[in-house]
């Protein structure tokens, strides 16, 4: 079955959890292709906003449709660079509700030029903002062995990591590695059969993505800043796709909720409103099989 481009993951999960008031202020710090944020719109009231924000070039041309909405604005840039955004806006501090949807679109996976699935030959791209940073390709060509090798278990935690390391350093000496079907059939050569029904390349792409895009040290930085931007009452909604991306949320939200004083001695306590994550329905789960992985945590800023 085909998956529309914009399917949102936990949409009506995402929309209770952020009670959206008809006048209220949010941000949506991976846009995508605006799924969200449509919905966003859509119960919003005259006097609402939506800024939404991503750092994929696609995603800014997608959004532009929606900016015709005077309650809405797009700025293409890392959810971790924002402040000077929200600032601008007059909304640093205001906001009423944050969505962040890590990991990698559909539209990115379905698009062979971008590179980040092995369903499809394509250049060995893997960057979220094209316009800038290392490719995978070119990533691969310069790292130590004993650096992919490092990507490999801290970032796709796989176990043949040492294997397959040594597999692509002693196959770029014959030629370059600059495609995805490249890059799949060294992983597959180099990783023994297992029975797992996973693809054997899986965890290697995954983890040469997230070395490419930085994005746990995205994760890391950009949770304490929108944790800022919060008004009181404001919730942050972080959905995850992997255990490493999910434990980065679990701990900084648990540490958040512990009471705390700023730097002027004034107590700004936030709490947990789900002390587990909510995962999709068995419903959507069929539905979008993207989702299966999804898990949705939520941090409010009481005072």
């Amino acid at each position: 079955m085909e998956i529309p481009t914009h399917l949102p993951v936990l949409l009506e999960e995402v929309m209770a959890f952020l009670q959206l008031q008809p006048g209220g202020t949010y941000l949506d710090c991976t846009f995508g292709r605006g799924g969200h944020a449509r919905e966003i719109l859509r119960r919003l009231g005259p006097n609402g906003r939506l800024i939404a924000l991503d750092r994929d070039l696609d995603a800014a041309q997608a959004s532009a449709e929606l900016c015709l909405d005077p309650r809405f604005s797009f700025t293409q840039i890392q959810f971790s660079l924002s402040r000077s955004v929200l600032e601008a806006q007059g909304v640093w501090g205001h906001l009423d509700g944050v969505l962040l949807d890590f990991g990698v679109s559909s539209p990115q996976l379905n698009v062979s030029e971008r590179g980040f699935s092995f369903q499809s030959d394509g250049p060995l791209d893997m960057r979220m903002d094209q316009t800038t940073g290392q490719t995978g390709a070119q990533w691969l060509a310069l790292a130590a062995q004993a650096d992919i090798e490092r990507c490999l278990f801290n970032f796709g935690e796989e176990r043949h990591g040492r294997r397959v390391a040594r597999r692509i350093c002693a196959e770029r000496e014959r030629e370059p590695i600059q495609t995805t079907a490249q890059l799949a059939a060294i992983v597959a050569a180099a990783v023994p059969r297992s029975g797992e029904r996973i693809h054997p390349a899986t965890r290697t792409f995954q983890a040469l993505r997230i070395q490419v895009n930085d994005e746990l040290g995205e994760i890391e930085r950009g949770l304490p800043l929108l944790r800022g931007a919060l008004a009181p009452g404001g919730r942050l909604c972080a959905i995850s796709f992997h255990s490493l991306e999910d434990r980065i949320v679990k701990r900084y939200f648990r540490d958040s909720a512990r009471p705390a004083q700023d730097a002027f001695g004034v107590e700004r306590a936030f709490h947990l409103v789900t002390r587990k994550p909510t995962y999709p329905s068995p419903e959507e789960a069929r539905e979008n099989p993207r989702a299966r992985s999804a898990r949705l945590r939520v941090l409010e800023r009481a005072s």
